[in-house]
């Protein structure tokens, strides 16, 4: 009965603190992970993005689920697109329908993301 109860209480506890801060959705570390396969087709040395690199795409779309969740995750993209001058502006923009799932934005080094409206 002891254990049954300090169970409930731990889990109690997590409530309370996920009620009080919030888990994060994603970091833009996780994302550049996601699209790490990406590099050899956004830098021109593929014609086509890889299997690999859609399927991250892809998680990148299925993540944006909140408003705030797309501008942060533009925020993220047009980082790892200025931090990187070897990124075919063209390639990065044509990526997500390249891949099967369009964004409601076009990555590029100057996307205003505060102004997205998804």
């Amino acid at each position: 009965m002891k254990g049954v109860i300090a169970s409930v209480l731990v889990v109690l506890a997590i409530m309370v603190q996920v009620m009080v801060e919030p888990i994060e959705a994603f970091t833009c570390g996780e994302l550049a992970m996601k699209v790490m396969p990406c590099a050899p087709y956004v830098t021109g040395s593929a014609v086509q993005p890889s299997p690999e690199c859609c399927n991250g795409v892809k998680t990148l779309k299925s993540m944006m689920v909140t408003k705030d969740d797309t501008r942060e995750m533009c925020k993220c993209l047009k980082a790892a697109a200025s931090a990187y001058p070897s990124i075919k502006d063209e390639a990065i923009a044509a990526l997500p329908d390249k891949c099967g799932a369009p964004l409601p934005f076009t990555i590029s080094k100057n996307m205003n993301c505060d102004k997205i409206n998804p």
